[in-house]
């Protein structure tokens, strides 16, 4: 990669996108911004609460990170965003044109173990039903690549990091 990609880890919650971004994003030499951190508040206390949120509730939170990704156009960057829905992925993309996609996918059973023994997050096991039913995985006309969280957050990364150096460079 001459020019560095935006890149969106993406995928239902536990798949450890928190965990693998910021791994990658120091793997290619890029800032990293946690997807989280987008989030405005009502919708933290509701994904707290274990009620899932609405196509309305995430807008905001898409065109934040939208607005981030399209700031480090030409600089790269990795944010992560489970960016469940191809509507949300394209609203990443009008924002932010270049963006790639790294789709964190593993087995349910995994998954749950994994969020299950994690600490201090507001998404509860609970709302796992609701994040398969609704992702949309990557579709062969979207950017991006497709990466199993089988193994540990190294080799996942080195997954990662392999499958992008295959995607050609981005739009500016």
């Amino acid at each position: 990669m001459n020019t560095p990609h935006v890149v969106v880890v993406m995928g239902v919650a536990g798949t450890g996108k928190t965990t693998i971004g910021p791994l990658l994003a120091a793997r290619l030499g890029v800032p990293y911004a946690e997807g989280d951190d987008f989030h405005p508040q009502a919708n933290i206390a509701k994904m707290s609460a274990g009620t899932p949120l609405t196509d309305e509730d995430r807008l905001p939170w898409l065109d934040a990170i939208g607005a981030w990704a399209h700031g480090r156009a030409g600089l790269g960057g990795v944010v992560s965003c489970s960016a469940l829905k191809r509507s949300y992925r394209d609203r990443l993309r009008a924002a932010a044109p270049g963006v790639v996609f790294v789709h964190l996918t593993g087995d349910r059973a995994l998954i749950e173990d994994r969020m299950s023994h994690r600490q201090g997050h507001f998404m509860p096991t609970a709302l796992l039903d609701s994040q398969f039913a609704t992702l949309q995985p990557l579709a062969a006309d979207e950017a991006g690549v497709g990466v199993d969280v089988a193994g540990g957050p190294e080799e996942i990364t080195e997954r990662a990091a392999d499958a992008l150096r295959n995607l050609p460079e981005p739009v500016q």
